[in-house]
């Protein structure tokens, strides 16, 4: 597979094996990775911060959810009340532990973000954007915080909507853990799409018309990222990858023309 050949080639309709495709960039961003010195480079980076904030998450969940949840559900003194309450435990501090590998990881590596994505369309033959000015390096840092703070209210919206089934007993947890896990997921695709897209000025609108109109596609992309955090050593490199897979998807979706193009290449006089 030639680095161009890396980008998917997307049909201009959804289908329902879009969902493959979209695991399959994953897989599309391993051998990326291994064809470029600096995608190499910048993923190993990314692999040892990763690394240092997985451990401590899993840490800090070991030693303070069990508190946390006893704070408000004791731990009941019959067998089938503590079947009970160690389920909910495990299955929360599962999904909390997805989500903070989410946020926390992406937050330590905020700098490297935007040179992985730039260095993956370049190795691909992509443009590099408008040239430098203060006007587009502001117009692009509101927009990626206003990206952010939207895809995290999205995220937590979605979580705290679904709270309420633990109130169903024993099936209530296992639900909010599925739905949990695929609103995740979708989220997920959409965290990691909307990084190339943030860059190159496309409104958060647009994030969420792809997530909407192309949804197997993304729930692919969504799926293999939250799959692949559960495998030992491989979740080091789960952002770097995610980050290359999504903007492969953002330039197979370019190239398929169904994004627009993107703001930061259409000329000032025509805006």
């Amino acid at each position: 597979m030639t680095p161009h050949s890396a980008v998917p080639i997307i049909a201009p309709k959804a289908r329902l094996s879009d969902f493959f495709q979209g695991l399959g960039l994953l897989g599309r961003a391993i051998s990326l990775v291994f064809r470029s010195r600096r995608l190499f480079l910048l993923s190993a980076l990314c692999a040892i911060v990763t690394a240092v904030a997985l451990v401590g998450l899993g840490w800090l969940l070991w030693n303070q959810a069990p508190g946390l949840l006893g704070s408000y559900w004791p731990l009941p003194e019959s067998w089938y009340g503590r079947a009970g309450w160690y389920t909910v435990l495990v299955l929360s501090s599962l999904v909390v532990w997805v989500v903070g590998a989410n946020v926390v990881p992406p937050l330590l590596l905020a700098p490297l973000q935007d040179p992985l994505s730039e260095t993956t369309e370049a190795v691909v033959g992509g443009d590099e954007g408008a040239p430098f000015t203060l006007a587009g390096l502001v117009r692009g840092i509101v927009t990626g915080v206003a990206h952010t703070l939207a895809r995290l209210f999205f995220l937590i919206l979605g979580l705290v909507v679904l709270l309420p089934l633990h109130l169903l007993p024993g099936i209530g947890s296992i639900l909010w853990t599925v739905l949990g896990s695929l609103w995740t997921m979708m989220w997920m695709a959409g965290e990691f799409l909307a990084g190339p897209m943030t860059r190159h000025l496309y409104p958060f609108a647009e994030v969420r018309r792809m997530l909407r109109e192309r949804r197997a596609l993304c729930l692919g992309l969504g799926a293999g990222v939250y799959v692949l955090l559960w495998v030992p050593i491989l979740n080091t490199f789960f952002l770097p990858l995610a980050i290359i897979a999504g903007t492969l998807l953002y330039r197979g979706l370019r190239e398929a023309r169904v994004l627009p193009p993107p703001p930061d290449a259409i000329p000032v006089a025509l805006k």
